[in-house]
């Protein structure tokens, strides 16, 4: 009579019914929590995420006044690699100096929808964006060529990035991103032999206290460059 390859009933029911062992307790009990902690970060994750799908990305806050200053460096920086000493500031430059805008600052969460896609979209309050422009005069269609290329080929070896360039019949365009930023600066040539630079920054919101000038708008200090035309 041949024995048979499994183990006797009550061996076999014995193995299967002892206690677990105390290491295999502690695995099962951290697998647990651990699929808890998942689970509760995943919640916390989904109600981040639906609230800011609801109100909308937060502006950045930043002083009007300090991002004034940093453009007017940046249209500085460009109007160095130019390399134009012929040309002159330009002061009829029409928009020219260094203002605030909120008209491009718009809502953009879900509970604001109605808003957004309102025929004239309303601007939020104390959220402006801030440019620095200024004007030169004496830059022929052939310079404005010349010192584009100049512009692009040296800002790029300081590590700005092209966003935009475009030399044609039509336009003569250049706009870089310095690095670091979300600010760009644009040059572009225009009739009569005139050369406009303008830098934007992103909109953002303003501190509280930030001083205001009489028509309400966040004070600005004197525009500097281009430091070399302005005596």
């Amino acid at each position: 009579m041949t024995s048979s390859p499994w183990p006797p009933h009550d061996l076999y029911m014995s193995q299967l019914c002892r206690p677990l062992r105390p290491h295999r307790k502690i695995l099962l009990a951290t697998a647990a929590a651990l699929a808890m902690a998942v689970t509760a970060a995943g919640g916390v994750w989904l109600a981040r995420g639906a609230g800011r799908l609801w109100n909308g990305d937060p502006y950045p806050v930043a002083d009007p006044a300090v991002t004034s200053q940093r453009l007017d460096g940046l249209t500085q920086q460009v109007y160095d690699t130019l390399d134009v000493p012929q040309a002159t500031l330009d002061p009829k430059w029409p928009g020219g100096g260094q203002e605030t805008d909120g008209s491009g600052c718009y809502y953009t969460g879900l509970k604001d929808l109605t808003k957004q896609v309102s025929d004239s979209p309303p601007s939020v309050p104390g959220v402006v964006a801030v440019s620095s422009e200024w004007g030169l005069k004496g830059v022929t269609p052939s310079q404005a060529v010349s010192a584009l290329r100049r512009a692009r080929k040296e800002l790029t070896r300081r590590g700005w990035k092209v966003t935009s360039y475009e030399i044609s019949d039509h336009w003569t365009v250049l706009s870089v991103q310095p690095p670091g930023t979300d600010d760009v600066v644009q040059v572009e040539a225009f009739p009569y032999d005139r050369l406009g630079v303008v830098a934007y920054s992103e909109c953002a919101r303003y501190p509280s206290g930030t001083p205001m000038t009489e028509w309400g708008d966040p004070e600005l200090p004197a525009q500097q460059a281009p430091a070399p035309l302005r005596g």
